[in-house]
């Protein structure tokens, strides 16, 4: 059943408007990982692995360094996940050609195709809710997104976009 979408008070800096801004976000979040996690827990994968599957596959050969900035996580924990997922042949590494201490990470054809079928079951969730939003609607969100994230994360991630 479909609510009528509130709209927003003119006095929305506000401290009730900037609640409702974290509990939908905070909402949302729960309703998209919960997409994907019946898929992660049959194969015996979680929350950090789908997140390095996401940013392999969005950058193919990404040095293990800038996918430790963007996922913001420890080197231990990190590495726990690559090996994992090596182990399993979703994810191969090589030497970097220009500097051979660099490991660059790319997606195997398994790895490949589990991003492909988690991505899938995301993208229906954000093709409805945009639909239903509208173009401009869309636009504003990703601007507060943005304004959201900062100026050194958006330049991490200005790489994959397209």
């Amino acid at each position: 059943m479909a609510t009528a979408i509130a709209s927003a008070s003119p006095l929305f800096l506000r401290e009730p408007e900037i609640r409702r801004g974290i509990e939908l976000m905070y909402f949302a979040q729960s309703t998209l990982a919960r997409t994907t996690e019946t898929r992660l827990a049959a194969i015996g994968l979680g929350r950090a692995h789908h997140r390095a599957i996401y940013f392999i596959a969005r950058h193919p050969d990404l040095t293990v360094s800038a996918l430790l900035g963007l996922l913001g996580i420890t080197k231990q924990s990190l590495g726990r996940v690559l090996n994992e997922l090596v182990d399993r042949a979703m994810v191969e590494t090589r030497v970097g050609e220009r500097d051979r201490r660099q490991r660059l990470l790319r997606l195997t054809p398994e790895g490949a195709a589990l991003e492909t079928e988690l991505f899938e079951t995301v993208r229906q969730h954000w093709a409805a809710a945009y639909a239903r939003a509208g173009q401009q609607s869309v636009t504003g969100f990703w601007s507060v997104l943005e304004g959201m994230i900062g100026e050194n994360d958006l330049a991490r991630l200005s790489g994959l976009r397209g």
